[in-house]
């Protein structure tokens, strides 16, 4: 799943570390977030959504293939 986590995240000037604090998570799971190896349950999408200041439909973008 696409997100643009990484992206926002840069704008509002936090750290992966201040972010993985901020939801209680380690940095390691933000960094696989960001770089699409994990998904984020719903819980910690919307969490992610909030304190970034968007929705998770605009966060997340799904993968068309897993429709098929």
């Amino acid at each position: 799943m696409k997100n643009s986590i990484r992206e926002l995240r840069k704008e509002k000037k936090y750290r992966q570390e201040d972010l993985a604090t901020a939801l209680g998570v380690t940095r390691q799971t933000i960094n696989a977030i960001e770089n699409d190896k994990y998904d984020p349950t719903l819980l910690l999408a919307f969490k992610l959504a909030n304190i970034l200041g968007t929705t998770v439909d605009e966060l997340f973008e799904p993968d068309p293939t897993t429709f098929k």
